[in-house]
């Protein structure tokens, strides 16, 4: 994957801008929709590529807001909903039928059954500029990427191969070639002949898709059945469900520890007993999980201060990620994204409390250290971290990124 490139875009729209080139690769490259000004732009870190007008959905087809990547891309595609519509350089948000694509009619208002038009000429120039996996942000009002510095950001990580210990190795400072700029590193071993280079390359690894969130009733099951089974009740695989084999493992624990029977079968009494004999202290509050190329990675519970309070739904990209250096730039946009009171009561957020700004979520999270190791080691231009109360399970599946739909305030 090349760290950088340039494409001629031309004039294809009164909205288009000049710019004919962009730093990073079309997996990076953030497109930014607003349902209210009937507009996209397109995004590299804080920089504007393209923008153009767009028509989203009518009434009754609503296009949903939220946070979704580039699935599938195909130059020429028909509808498999509405009588076979032809739609060109489409480039599909979900499977379940949403996605960017040239039409005929792009009105400045919304006229679709759901999907985002675009105008025949940018939507062929959009297609060439973006990869799977590009990141397609669609609000109600317009929203602008902001550069953000915070202590919970990961940087990036080389780490030591494997049976080298850097610390016991004696060290020596030299300037390598990497990429176009000069970079400073500590190496092993002889000196090099006087006047001697060395060209220094590490290849280029898929962006990681993140998402923090809070522990919901499938996490604390799957707690639940390791730390059972470690204490030698079978509760079977850790899959996160309560089938029969799991609630028998619960029901002879409670039996074993003479709790009450009745009730919730993870009551908090449950709760705090079985994770006091495991020797786990408070069940987590919090979840991360990591994703790469449309699949999942792995997952740990993390820590998330003041429950009761909302961390509201952010979105952040990494952009220049030097991985010689330790350095990545981020830039994050905050969503209005609505939690029914409903959902409140079962997430257990106060009622009337007002979603975080995504400083103040970032500094209500702790991450494990292994666990900002593993990512750290692993991360590279375009990785993307969500912070979402709650992300949509139905649209995340199979072949897809972390996708968060966003919910609008209801009218008064």
């Amino acid at each position: 994957m090349s760290k950088s490139f340039s494409v001629s875009l031309g004039v294809f729209t009164a909205l288009m801008l000049s710019s004919a080139a962009w730093a990073g690769d079309g997996e990076t490259l953030q497109i930014y929709v607003s349902k209210k000004t009937q507009s996209l732009a397109v995004y590299d870190g804080d920089e504007i590529v393209a923008t153009s007008n767009v028509s989203t959905g009518k009434a009754g087809h609503t296009t949903p807001s939220g946070i979704f990547s580039i699935l599938e891309k195909r130059k020429y595609h028909e509808s498999n909903l509405y009588s076979n519509a032809p739609m060109p350089w489409m480039q599909r948000i979900t499977w379940s039928g949403v996605a960017l694509h040239e039409s005929s009619s792009v009105p400045n208002y919304p006229a679709s059954h759901g999907c985002v038009r675009l105008p025949g000429a940018f939507a062929k120039a959009l297609f060439q500029m973006t990869e799977r996996g590009a990141h397609v942000i669609i609000t109600d009002e317009p929203v602008t990427p902001q550069a953000i510095a915070h202590p919970t950001l990961f940087k990036p990580e080389i780490p030591a191969a494997d049976g080298v210990l850097l610390s016991d190795a004696e060290m020596r400072p030299a300037t390598f070639e990497a990429g176009t700029e000069p970079v400073e590193v500590a190496v092993a071993d002889v000196q090099p002949k006087l006047g001697a280079t060395a060209t220094v390359a590490i290849e280029a690894l898929p962006p990681l898709r993140i998402l923090i969130t809070r522990r919901d009733h499938r996490e604390t099951v799957m707690d639940v059945q390791a730390m059972l089974n470690a204490l030698g009740f079978d509760a079977g695989d850790q899959d996160g469900q309560l089938g029969s084999r799991t609630i028998a493992a619960v029901k002879a624990y409670k039996e074993s520890k003479q709790l009450p029977a009745a009730g919730d079968i993870l009551s908090d009494e449950f709760i705090d007993s079985i994770y006091a004999a495991a020797g786990k202290g408070k069940p987590p509050t919090g979840q991360i999980l990591v994703r790469q190329k449309f699949k999942p990675l792995f997952e740990a519970p993390i820590s998330i201060d003041d429950p009761g309070k909302p961390l509201g739904t952010h979105f952040l990209e990494a952009t220049h990620v030097n991985r010689f250096s330790g350095k990545a730039d981020w830039h994050g946009v905050t969503l209005d994204n609505h939690l029914a009171p409903a959902t409140r009561e079962r997430l257990e957020i106060d009622a009337d409390a007002a979603p975080d700004s995504l400083q103040g979520a970032l500094d209500r999270v702790t991450i494990p250290d292994d666990i900002r190791q593993k990512i750290a080691h692993l991360l590279d231009e375009g990785t993307s971290i969500t912070i979402s109360d709650v992300s949509d399970t139905r649209e995340t599946g199979l072949g897809t990124d972390f996708i968060t739909i966003t919910r609008a305030t209801p009218r008064a």
